[in-house]
């Protein structure tokens, strides 16, 4: 097996500022804190490395980004969620190296099969503002027979706040109104996941 200083080398294909591809790759994975934190680093932050430019950022990205989308496959259109495990196995390699909290709706069917997720809401560092009307729009629009709330916790820890209580409290209210319940609302964070159900 390739070390990943030997892999992000073959990505990068030739070095630069002096180094060859394989000591960019060492330097690269040095100052970002391995390969998570490469994964994770903005874009600024790996440009400053050198021998790492536009292009090999962007190259670099590309594959980073294939990789979370190819872990994230399990809840492709049409499939069951039939348990908090499902909607995390699909969501843990998508957010959990995010630096900020993002919100989605997954949007099932009367048989609880997904139709589609929605970002519903992008934050800040520690917080992310949701509003029931960007929560149940799509779900109303598809329309959705039931939603589960998926959100992240930058911090790694999956302990839900008391913010996410009364946010699930809101939109489980809502949901009962507008005739789509929400199943359940799930915290997803480095260090495992937690059921507000």
């Amino acid at each position: 097996f390739l070390s990943d200083a030997e892999l992000v080398a073959l990505l990068l294909r030739t070095g630069g500022g002096g180094l060859d591809a394989l000591a960019a790759a060492a330097r690269l994975l040095d100052a970002s804190g391995g390969l998570a934190g490469a994964a994770r680093a903005a874009a600024d932050d790996l440009v400053a490395v050198p021998g790492i430019g536009p292009a090999k950022r962007a190259s670099l990205g590309a594959a980073f980004e294939l990789g979370r989308r190819l872990a994230a496959q399990r809840l492709a259109a049409g499939a069951p969620v039939r348990s908090p495990a499902d909607v995390h196995a699909h969501f843990h390699p998508r957010l959990r190296h995010a630096a900020q909290e993002r919100f989605f709706a997954v949007l099932l069917d009367g048989r609880h099969r997904v139709i589609r997720h929605a970002l519903v809401s992008q934050g800040t560092l520690t917080a992310s503002l949701v509003h029931p009307r960007e929560v149940f729009r799509p779900a109303l629009r598809e329309p959705a027979a039931a939603v589960v709330l998926v959100h992240n916790h930058p911090s790694g820890d999956p302990t839900p706040s008391q913010e996410d209580r009364e946010i699930t409290a809101r939109l489980v209210r809502a949901g009962q109104l507008l005739g789509v319940p929400v199943l359940d609302h799930v915290v997803v964070a480095e260090r495992g996941y937690t059921s507000l159900r």
